[in-house]
């Protein structure tokens, strides 16, 4: 069994550090935009003393462990859905993945570059991915519908697909994400690989002190809520 998972975040926001932790990997992470270009790959095995047992009683040597692949993805900016910085080749590696986690600076440094040179605001991070992931759902449902509503004319089954992509279009395009709503059909859109159909944790890095600060862990957490938090202090 096997899990891949994309770190995503906007530009310097500590995902190669963060990757490296994961990974025990030492792959560059620099004090500028587009350190990574493309995505690095690290497999970390799962640990199970459950396997230990299983092997004894079975009486085999061969111990296969589940893995997590992690993805250190090129950093996101706003346009990335049309094309700005790397997004087609963000876009297109998490499409890849089965969940995302998502870094978020929340620190404050000025030795760090920031990407637009205006002060911290973890909000204001979260919503140019969001909503770059939205209009590239939004372009996948567009680019498919014309095909399913002309199918729909001889096929009931086309017309129930291009009706559901039809429900989720108007969900979209008001801002929520697919993974927001409930009931969805996955066996529908499994094959379109949308973006915010996928599981998401929100890892805010923090300074040493916000490791501690509960305080700011609540305030964070409620940027984002009820989607899952981390939080950790991710130095590069």
């Amino acid at each position: 069994m096997s899990l891949s998972i994309g770190i995503v975040g906007l530009p310097n926001v500590g995902k190669s550090t963060i990757f490296n932790a994961l990974t025990n990997n030492n792959i560059l992470a620099a004090n500028y935009p587009f350190a990574t270009i493309e995505p690095n790959t690290g497999i970390v095995p799962v640990p199970d003393e459950r396997l230990d047992v299983l092997a004894k009683l079975y009486d085999t040597q061969k111990i296969i462990p589940a893995t997590v692949t992690f993805v250190d993805i090129a950093g996101l900016v706003a346009g990335a859905s049309k094309g700005e910085g790397l997004g087609n080749k963000f876009l297109h590696n998490i499409r890849e993945c089965d969940a995302i986690i998502h870094i978020v600076r929340a620190f404050e440094n000025s030795d760090i570059l920031r990407h637009d040179d205006t002060p911290i605001n973890p909000q204001a991070d979260i919503d140019i991915i969001n909503t770059e992931l939205i209009l590239a759902d939004i372009q996948t449902i567009e680019h498919r519908l014309p095909r399913l509503q002309k199918e729909a004319k001889a096929k009931p089954e086309a017309r129930q697909v291009a009706t559901y992509l039809e429900t989720l279009l108007t969900s979209l395009n008001s801002g929520t994400p697919i993974v927001s709503i409930e009931n969805i059909k996955y066996e529908i859109i499994n094959d379109l690989h949308l973006l915010t159909a996928k599981p998401i944790i929100y890892t805010f890095n923090v300074d040493e002190a916000g490791l501690g600060d509960h305080a700011l862990q609540e305030k964070l957490a409620k940027l984002v809520a009820p989607a899952r938090v981390l939080f950790i202090c991710a130095k590069l």
